[in-house]
């Protein structure tokens, strides 16, 4: 099924030194960029972490240190992936848990500010579980009728970027109107609509230090930890403005770090 697109799609896929938000780095970057007209572009990159890669990780992805010695780093990159991903919709296999986040970090760290709230975040990981609730290779498996190791080398985001593209163009087949007997298993072929049903949460933030709920009848940004748990940011900015202090000066996520100052500069502007 070809994509219904408004806007270019970029599928994309990290492989990183680790899972950590704050300390881990990208060692591959992978894409494909689809155009509303069906033309595909195709990127990978090695990219040096600047930090020692963990062998448990080497022998995961096979991507050494001596690998990424001499590739650029994520900084050298940066300025070029962010045309790459501008004015697009994004999409991944859990990418808004995970690579998306650390994307956004490498981004900010780069000294690039880039808005992914202007891009619908479409995750066919999430469409999948609440769909069918398996992994990437299950997926594989039951949208694409092959194993994926039949067509695919493990852990090389390169790979999973390829095997993600046909799962979400699976998904797309499998729950078009008409497909299949079950109602509650329709999917419309609208980037708008699948961004919607890859949010599995109200995140205001990547890491969900600050989320979206109702207060008194208000959908507000509150904390979502700490002391302030459940309190208004803005109500905190407020009473506590030590706070926005020392959040600047934690171990947080540059991205946590990034909303609470919007907020805050938003207030100050009231």
């Amino acid at each position: 099924m070809k994509l219904n697109l408004q806007k270019p799609l970029v599928i994309f896929d990290l492989e990183t030194t680790g899972l950590d938000l704050v300390k881990d780095r990208v060692i591959q970057l992978s894409y494909i960029k689809v155009y509303p007209d069906g033309k595909e572009v195709r990127g990978d990159e090695l990219i040096n972490p600047e930090k020692t890669i963990p062998e448990e990780v080497v022998q995961l992805t096979g991507i050494s240190n001596e690998d990424v010695k001499d590739k650029p780093t994520f900084k050298q990159l940066a300025a070029n992936l962010s045309n790459v991903f501008s004015g697009s919709d994004i999409a991944g296999f859990n990418s808004n848990h995970f690579d998306v986040p650390l994307l956004a970090e490498e981004f900010l760290r780069a000294g690039i500010d880039f808005d992914f709230s202007k891009c619908r975040l479409i995750d066919a990981q999430t469409i999948f579980h609440k769909m069918e609730r398996r992994n990437l290779a299950a997926a594989y498996k039951f949208y694409c009728g092959r194993k994926m190791e039949e067509d695919f080398e493990a852990h090389r985001a390169d790979q999973d970027t390829e095997a993600t593209y046909r799962v979400l163009m699976g998904e797309l087949d499998r729950y078009a109107p008409g497909a299949n007997e079950y109602p509650e298993k329709v999917l419309e072929n609208d980037m708008q609509v699948l961004a919607e049903f890859s949010k599995t949460n109200d995140n205001v933030d990547f890491a969900g230090r600050i989320i979206w709920a109702d207060v008194k009848g208000e959908r507000k940004e509150v904390f979502n930890f700490g002391k302030h748990k459940g309190v208004p940011v803005a109500d905190v900015l407020r009473f506590d403005p030590g706070y926005y202090s020392w959040i600047l000066a934690g171990d947080f996520t540059y991205n946590t770090k990034q909303v609470l100052t919007r907020i805050r500069l938003r207030e100050a502007n009231k």
